[in-house]
């Protein structure tokens, strides 16, 4: 591949070439251990044991918790699924493997249903830790003696209101979840769910327990409540599958959140495949010791007349019932309460990140307007789909009145058809692309020559049986989901229809870029010369900084290089393959359509370059190591103070490996105020007061000592010799008490003058 030429230059027809814009679609990846993988997705697929259990049980009766467990198991063959997909793909999410494998049509109902989950996803999140917050507050307040009483359901739907406000308010500000917060949620609840485990066993072992019934068609409740259209027809009766799928289905959302499996795929560290098998088996086990033993536990302790109250907050239940004295089961109720508010709030964000990636992945494959992913003017995020998707989530919140059962029963519509989907797409894809692929389903054999597909088979045919019997026994969730998935299916079909008559005739003024791609973005095929100056840019609204490095970079030879960082969201669900093309959307075009006219106005030449990343400040720290750049420019924070900004980005330097770059930081405001920082160890910037003195006291020991021998540089390295000594004798606390007065004694002068 030839290098990047200057990306702007005069030619004699006045014309402005054809830029090239280098995209670099892996370089800039912060790769995650399988077990932070585990921990994200476990954050969305946890939090269901909150609320699955006891949701189950008021549809089909005691014998519930089998078929939870009886989901979890399920859920680790899907789990297959998605690992087959994401071997064929970088990024295995519904809409990429429906739409290779079935075509456009069927992805986008796909996607339509899927965005039906995530829509319903926040909401029941965000009730049910509310109904947990009630039902504490209500058990406290009567042990107190208090005649306060919150109502749970009026309770939950507030709280479910604030925390989606909040996390709508993180996400119009591009605050983007970590896999460090995800792990710290996770250890914090694995404290919770091992303490949860030995006191439920203790409590068994000293008041003695019996096992739900079993589940066979006698033991599951067959009214109207669960059996929905299907009530007063004998075909529950005479057909036992229908029976046991009619509980699977009713059990079904215990396994919401395992598509996040796809969308971490991509940020797992080498070897990628093996991990993810690794994280897929960790979150199997974890969700099924925790989910599934919860709903157990619940029907073995807390009696039969009053569990019923605690159907929506199963684990309080539980925590209020187990054997002890009454203050230390309160403690651990509201240990309880803490670290499911963690963890459901953590879902809450997820369904919000999630339906905004998962839009604007349809928005760049030519379905939706450009108009939705237009940048949020300060904040360059896409708000305009957030702002959709919660006003949606709000609706539902309110319309629920913050009853955990309403919500949880339109819920299934969307997770079980996304699933059902998706394994038809991976099974279709067996035949229609046969070529080796690195994992595939377990259970193949082959006749004649020809593969037959017995486990992915059996899956997909599970979940089709599931996806159907839901849509008889779950009206409620039937007609919404249907008129719901429908209507944004219109949407899609209306929106695409539409761009494409005006791709057709419209001519958009943009100027048009040749994408080359490259794993690596290196100082030969950027085609820059070290001591090149890096500009990160984000939003067209605010160039400043480029202008302001454009400007300087008129008085010297200094190469500037344009780099925009394409944030990677986990919640994206991963529903396209990371192509130049997809990396380099109409927002890139029209960002680096002004970076071109600044350079032109300025007549200076830029390069460009587009690196999909997970974390800024690392991806843009690495580049300039690669480029060995020697200064970043950036513009200041409208979040932060330039102080507060330098700190972060210093904080992501010191997590680079050896040898870490030394390298200038400039922070431009709007107003083209500079403050100049320096990452890693660099020459002090000495004040004439300081050389001053320095050369005084160079003086007065030279003349003292009466030898030539000794140098300015000798007196540094004796004075910091000599505080670093006085530290290491524990004399610290007089060095930072002689370093506070002095600092006060600068202010008190800089503030006098």
């Amino acid at each position: 591949m030839s290098q990047t030429k200057t990306v702007f230059d005069q030619n004699p027809s006045g014309e402005r070439p054809v830029a090239k814009v280098l995209v670099a679609t892996t370089a800039m990846l912060a790769f995650i251990s399988y077990w932070r993988a585990a921990a994200i997705v476990l954050n969305d697929l946890a939090s269901s044991a909150y609320y699955a259990g006891g949701e189950s049980e008021q549809f089909i009766g005691k014998s519930a918790p089998w078929f939870i467990l009886g989901t979890m198991l399920l859920s680790y063959a899907v789990s297959q699924v998605y690992v087959e997909s994401c071997s064929m793909f970088v990024r295995g999410g519904v809409y990429r493997v429906v739409k290779e494998a079935m075509g456009g049509t069927l992805a986008k109902f796909s996607v339509s249903a899927l965005m039906f989950d995530y829509v319903l996803t926040g909401p029941i999140s965000g009730v049910s830790a509310g109904q947990y917050l009630a039902g504490v507050l209500n058990e406290l307040a009567s042990y107190a003696h208090l005649h306060v009483t919150f109502n749970p359901n009026a309770t939950a739907a507030m709280f479910a209101v604030i925390v989606t406000m909040y996390f709508w308010w993180q996400n119009i500000k591009g605050l983007h979840e970590s896999s460090e917060k995800a792990l710290w949620i996770m250890q914090l609840t694995t404290i919770m769910v091992v303490a949860l485990i030995a006191w439920c066993v203790l409590t068994l072992l000293m008041r003695g327990g019996q096992l739900p019934p079993a589940p066979l068609p006698r033991n599951i409740i067959q009214d109207k409540h669960s059996l929905g259209w299907l009530y007063g027809s004998r075909i529950p009766g005479l057909i036992t599958a229908v029976a046991v799928f009619v509980g699977l289905g009713h059990s079904v959302l215990a396994m919401s959140g395992e598509e996040s499996l796809a969308q971490v795929y991509r940020e797992i560290e080498h070897p990628k495949l093996p991990n993810l098998k690794k994280a897929a088996l960790i979150i199997f086990i974890y969700s099924m010791i925790f989910t599934s033993l919860v709903s157990f536990f619940a029907v073995m302790i807390i009696p039969d007349k009053t569990r019923p109250q605690y159907f929506e907050n199963l684990i309080g239940g539980l925590a209020m019932n187990l054997y002890g004295p009454l203050v230390a089961r309160l403690v651990f109720q509201v240990f309880v309460v803490v670290v499911g508010t963690l963890i459901l709030s953590g879902a809450v964000n997820t369904a919000i990140v999630g339906s905004n990636g998962v839009l604007n992945r349809v928005s760049e494959d030519g379905v939706l307007s450009d108009w939705f992913r237009q940048p949020h003017r300060r904040f360059g995020t896409s708000h305009r789909i957030i702002n959709l998707v919660v006003a949606f989530q709000i609706v539902m919140i309110v319309a629920s009145r913050g009853d955990v059962t309403f919500l949880a029963n339109l819920y299934a519509f969307g997770v079980v058809w996304s699933f059902a989907l998706k394994g038809v797409a991976v099974l279709v894809l067996r035949y229609t692309h046969p070529q080796d692929r690195a994992f595939r389903v377990p259970l193949n054999f082959h006749i004649a020559g020809k593969e037959i597909p017995v486990g992915l088979g059996l899956i997909t045919l599970m979940l089709l049986a599931i996806a159907i019997v839901n849509l008889f026994t779950k009206p409620e969730a039937t007609v919404a989901g249907l008129i719901f998935s429908g209507l944004l299916f219109v949407g899609f079909e209306l929106s695409e229809r539409a761009i494409n008559r005006a791709r057709g005739g419209a001519h958009v003024e943009l100027d048009q870029f040749n994408l080359t791609q490259e794993g690596e973005l290196t100082l030969e095929n950027v085609g820059v010369q070290p001591g090149n100056i890096l500009v990160p840019v984000s939003s067209h609204y605010a160039l400043y900084a480029l202008e302001s490095a454009l400007r300087r970079a008129k008085k010297g030879p200094a190469e500037i290089v344009v780099l925009h960082v394409r944030l990677l969201g986990r919640a994206g669900s991963g529903e396209t393959d990371l192509d130049p093309d997809q990396l380099f959307s109409s927002i890139e075009q029209l960002l680096f359509t002004r970076a071109l006219s600044i350079a032109e106005k300025e007549g200076k030449p830029i390069r460009l370059a587009v690196a999909a990343a997970n974390d800024l400040w690392e991806s843009i720290l690495r580049t300039g190591a690669n480029l060995r750049s020697s200064a970043i420019v950036v513009g200041s924070s409208s979040k932060m103070s330039t102080d507060e900004l330098a700190h972060q980005i210093g904080q992501a330097w010191e997590r680079m490996p050896e040898p870490r770059p030394r390298i200038a930081l400039e922070i431009f405001a709007p107003s083209g105020q500079e403050e100049m920082f320096y990452l890693g160890p660099h020459t002090p910037r000495l004040t004439p007061k300081e050389i001053d003195l320095l050369h005084k006291i160079w003086l007065d020991l030279s003349e003292k000592l009466q030898t030539a021998d000794i140098h300015h540089h000798d007196i540094i390295h004796f004075a910091l010799s000599e505080v670093e000594r006085e530290i290491a004798q524990g004399q610290d606390s007089e060095v930072l008490e002689r370093l506070r007065n002095h600092l006060q004694e600068i202010q008190c002068r800089r503030s006098s003058s």
